[in-house]
C-alpha cells in the first residue's frame, strides 16, 4: 500500500510540473479547454455563479441553465475528463472564476480508463483535487455529485458505489461541503440501472435522466 501511494504521488507530481509540453496541444482535452478559454476571453463570466466542473455528464448538459432558472450556472466541464484531467487543467477551468458554489461530477472515467485504477486511488485523486480547489477557493461551498450507474458500465458499479461511499465519508469531515446521491435514484427495484434515462450509448443521459438530477440537485444549490 505504501509503495502504491508513493507511485501515485509521483504520478501527481509529474502532472503538476509537466506544464512545459502542454502548449503543443498534445494533451488530452487540450483543444476543449482552449475553446473554454477563448469563450472567457470574449466575455469573461460574472462572479457569484454556480460553477459546474467535471466530465461528460456535465459537458453534455448543454441546457443546464434551463433546468435551474433560479440560479446562474457556469458550466466549465470538458470532454470525458478524469480527476487527473481536472488537476491538470485547474488553472483554466477552476481557478479563474469567483463562484458562489462549486459543483463537481467526476471520478467515473477514472475507473473506466484502466482496470488497474482502484477505489483507493480514486479517493486519493479526489482528495488531492479537493485540496487544490481549497487552495484557491477556501470558503466556497462545494458539492460533489455521486458517480452514477449506467448500463454500459454495469461492471464498474460496485467500484462506483464504494468510491461514492468513501468520498461522502471524507466530505463529512470537511467544512462547507455537500454530497448529492444520484446513484441510488437511477436504479430499478432489482438494483440495475434504469433503461429509459440514457441515450443510445447507454452511458450518457437523456432529458429524463437530467430531470432526475435536477430534482436531486436543486435543494443543494445556493440561491
Amino acid at each position: 500500500m505504501k509503495q502504491m501511494n508513493k507511485c501515485f504521488k509521483l504520478t501527481i507530481m509529474l502532472l503538476l510540473f509537466s506544464a512545459g509540453g502542454w502548449s503543443q496541444g498534445n494533451i488530452l482535452y487540450w483543444n476543449e479547454v482552449q475553446a473554454l478559454k477563448k469563450k472567457d476571453s470574449l466575455s469573461f463570466p460574472a462572479p457569484n455563479q454556480v460553477l459546474l466542473i467535471g466530465s461528460s455528464s456535465f459537458t453534455m448538459w448543454q441546457d443546464v441553465q434551463d433546468y435551474f432558472p433560479r440560479h446562474k450556472i457556469l458550466n466549465r466541464a470538458f470532454g470525458g475528463s478524469t480527476l487527473l484531467d481536472l488537476i491538470r487543467f485547474r488553472y483554466e477551468v477552476i481557478y479563474p472564476y469567483q463562484p458562489k458554489q462549486i459543483v463537481m461530477y467526476c471520478g467515473e472515467n477514472d475507473f473506466a480508463s484502466s482496470d488497474t485504477v482502484t477505489v483507493d486511488m480514486v479517493l486519493q485523486r479526489f482528495k488531492i483535487l479537493y485540496g487544490l480547489i481549497r487552495v484557491k477557493h477556501p470558503k466556497v461551498p462545494f458539492l460533489y455529485v455521486s458517480m452514477k450507474p449506467s448500463p454500459s458500465r454495469a461492471h464498474l458499479m460496485l467500484r462506483y458505489a464504494e468510491g461514492n461511499r468513501l468520498i461522502k465519508e471524507f466530505l463529512a469531515t470537511e467544512a462547507k461541503t455537500s454530497f448529492a446521491d444520484v446513484y441510488s435514484q437511477m436504479l430499478k427495484p432489482d438494483g440495475s440501472p434504469m433503461d429509459d434515462i440514457f441515450i443510445a450509448d447507454k452511458l450518457h443521459m437523456n432529458a429524463k435522466g437530467y430531470t432526475i438530477w435536477k430534482q436531486i440537485l436543486e435543494p443543494y444549490l445556493i440561491k
